[in-house]
């Protein structure tokens, strides 16, 4: 037999032994291609995907040719994050696209006056081309906010990254294996990118882990020098002659990223004051002080143009530049936010998937779940009934109009507007055909239109709301564990330095914690091996009955994969590495404190405006607007009705058009009321990415709660100013209007 093939069926019966006592081959453990292709496939976003396509597509329409300086930036940015696009493809859907929205924006700008009957309105010509020439720079700059987005939900997982990679190599000194074990452990983004070192390994493009580790962290040295270090030093562990400095390096290395992004969040929080009071500014102060001379504004100098077209240039502002302006700030705020200590959202678990949705128990062991999007909509729906009801009753002829007897606006009223300079003689005045009457106006059309800001706000806050109730609730419990496992760790692995088998040290860790959430969860382990008679492996890890399925969290499967893993090589072994374990928790628990300590100021500050002070001041001002609606419509009709039967030397009609007959109340709440649920639920997000990075259940649930409470205050608070307001103003009209008569 050649010595080739006595070695092949050598290593042939090895694989074979090695999978009959439950170990893995090599080929198992090794990221192939095809296994990198499909784990992108499978995790990476769905929007990145599309924009991929639109890239591809609009750069072989165009094919432009990319200067070599902005070449070399942006295939940076897309090495990053991964897109399978050309710096050509970039610049072409940017040219396209910015093309687009200032054609079909003017286009649309001259179709819907001609449909309502006015004139186009240049002013949204302007909008929609200087919107397009923005756009240009703006998608040209879109793998760099992707790239910011990556390096955040990576840096996020740095900290857990490392303590994997120094757990297994505590006991393990393989560096391919800590890295595919940190893989298998982490989420994405960060997962992605550990595996792609071992997909570039496999195919070939290294020769070594080392360089192919080199390769990627080449890419975080400008961004996070102390994740690159800690690496470093990891690499160093392996070549280290004595087991005392090889675990002395690997301690310093958790110790390097643990210091290192406290120091960096210290600096981030000192530095975040300039940049929060600018935001708050310019994205809640100024509009809402500017809501209060807008009226008076629009009252005294929109007399060439409708209610409904003015309603239509305020909302441009108040809901479309102003939101895309405080989104895009904070946007850059949230890209300078250093590495920290990230969460995991758990709704992404496959057992923990159910929970997402609306659980309606019908016995013991048998519930219905529904989507909470049908409970969402059908909020919504009623409510939009409710809100345009007032524009239902009108067009459907079955609203009363115009003012009564006493000359009294009546709560869902049209009245005629003012003569334009080209308007024909029967258009406006006291006597207006009812298609030209303008509203709604009156104290019952603007509570009315309340309701549309509730549906919108309330909606969206019930799905978000209902979507993360349950799943935080598990979350909250995981951490509770979390939290007392560094002591049970430490527990565990005291029984195991005195000889125990495991499956004795879990009964006895179990009895002495018990009554707590730890307790708890040695206690379903010991309950799995002795009545069902599982191996600990199975008791812990089995995705039915297992402990890790009761309690799903990253990093107490990670110690129990560490335990599973050490105990082979003996039960000192194993003590060693929960120790270890157990006093890097704890770390990591004590720097997340010391970081949620630093955010705590810009976080209240934060919370307070979104929950209270931006719904409140814009409930006050829509009070005030609705006042003043009601004064300047009361003072057009009363001047109309003097005009048209006192001396016309008086020239009261032109004192009509002076006033004007102000925007109505209903139109305006309705843009200023989403442009609160808007700023709530950009600040929400802005401020959940300062405390905890990107975390979408931590996301879900503060809009959840964010956006249900601010629309609920600034509804009520502005339907009770309103009733004040209009009530004190009519009053004030009677007196004076009798006093003159």
């Amino acid at each position: 037999m050649r010595p080739q093939e006595y070695q092949d069926l050598v290593d042939k019966y090895k694989a074979k032994v090695r999978q009959e006592f439950g170990d893995k081959p090599p080929s198992e453990i090794k990221v192939t291609s095809r296994e990198y292709t499909e784990f992108k496939q499978e995790l990476y976003p769905a929007s990145y995907s599309f924009y991929e396509q639109a890239c591809n597509f609009a750069g072989n329409l165009l094919k432009l040719q990319v200067s070599k300086k902005n070449t070399e930036i942006i295939q940076k940015n897309l090495d990053i994050c991964h897109l399978n696009v050309t710096p050509s493809g970039i610049f072409s859907l940017a040219i396209l696209t910015g093309i687009s929205i200032s054609l079909l924006g003017s286009l649309f700008s001259i179709a819907l006056p001609s449909f309502l009957g006015a004139k186009p309105l240049l002013i949204l010509v302007y909008f929609f081309v200087i919107g397009g020439l923005i756009t240009i720079p703006a998608l040209q700059k879109v793998p760099q906010f992707m790239a910011n987005t990556w390096r955040i939900k990576s840096s996020n997982q740095m900290v857990q990254s490392v303590f994997y990679m120094v757990t297994y190599m505590r006991h393990t000194s393989n560096l391919e294996r800590a890295i595919g074990f940190a893989a298998d452990h982490l989420t994405p983004p960060l997962s992605l990118d550990f595996r792609k070192i071992l997909w570039d390994l496999e195919s070939q493009r290294y020769s070594t882990i080392k360089e192919s580790a080199e390769s990627y962290l080449e890419s975080w040295k400008e961004y996070n020098k102390e994740f690159v270090e800690s690496f470093h030093l990891i690499e160093s562990s392996l070549y280290e002659s004595t087991e005392e400095r090889r675990l002395a390096l690997l301690d310093k290395a958790l110790d390097i990223i643990l210091d290192g992004t406290y120091e960096n969040m210290l600096h981030y929080a000192h530095g975040l004051k300039s940049p929060m009071t600018m935001l708050h500014m310019l994205g809640v102060i100024l509009p809402i002080l500017g809501l209060v001379i807008l009226p008076l504004a629009v009252s005294f100098l929109g007399g060439g143009s409708t209610p409904l077209i003015t309603a239509i240039y305020i909302a441009l502002l108040y809901n479309v530049s102003l939101p895309l302006g405080v989104y895009y700030l904070g946007k850059n705020i949230l890209s300078q936010r250093p590495a920290g200590y990230g969460n995991i959202d758990l709704g992404e678990m496959p057992g923990v998937k159910k929970y997402r949705n609306v659980l309606i128990p019908l016995n013991s062991k048998v519930s219905i779940s529904i989507n909470p999007l049908f409970f969402s909509l059908a909020f919504f729906a009623v409510t939009m009934l409710i809100g345009f009801s007032p524009l239902v009753m009108h067009y459907t002829g079955s609203g009363e109009i115009n003012f009564d007897a006493a000359g009294n606006l009546k709560m869902l009223d049209y009245v005629c507007p003012p003569c334009l300079e080209d308007a024909p003689a029967d258009s406006c005045g006291i006597n207006c055909a009812e298609e030209d009457k303008v509203g709604p106006y009156g104290l019952g059309s603007a509570l009315l239109s309340l309701f549309i800001v509730l549906g919108v706000g309330v909606s969206a806050g019930l799905y978000y709301s209902l979507r993360s109730k349950n799943v935080i609730k598990i979350r909250e419990r995981t951490k509770e564990l979390e939290d007392e496992f560094s002591s049970a760790l430490f527990q565990l692995g005291n029984r195991l330095g005195d000889g125990l088998p495991a499956e004795v040290a879990f009964s006895k860790v179990a009895r002495t914690m018990d009554n707590t959430t730890s307790g708890n969860f040695f206690n379903l382990v010991e309950k799995n091996i002795t009545h069902l008679g599982y191996g600990m492996e199975q008791a812990i890890f089995d995705p039915k009955v297992g402990a890790i399925a009761s309690f799903p969290s990253m990093v107490i499967e990670s110690s129990m994969k560490v335990l599973v893993e050490s105990i082979k090589k003996g039960p000192r072994i194993a003590a060693q590495a929960l120790l270890s374990m157990s006093r890097y928790i704890k770390e990591i628990h004590r720097v997340e404190e010391r970081l949620q300590d630093l955010m705590a100021d810009v976080i209240s500050s934060m919370k307070s405006q979104i929950n209270f002070l931006t719904p409140a001041i814009a409930g006050i001002v829509i009070g005030i607007t609705s006042m003043i609606s009601t004064i300047l419509t009361r003072l057009s009709s009363q001047l109309g009705t003097l005009a048209s039967g006192a001396d016309q030397s008086l020239d009261l009609a032109n004192m009509i058009n002076i006033f004007g007959i102000g925007m109505p109340t209903y139109h305006f709440q309705i843009v200023v009321g989403l442009y609160v649920v808007q700023i709530a639920f950009i600040l929400t997000i802005l401020s959940n990415g300062i405390e905890n990075g990107v975390d979408k259940l931590g996301e879900r649930y503060a809009l959840g709660k964010n956006l249900i409470r601010g629309t609920l205050i600034y509804c009520i608070i502005a339907a009770i100013v309103i009733l004040l307001f209009n009530l004190f103003a009519i009053n004030i009209l009677d007196f004076n209007l009798t006093s003159l008569n």
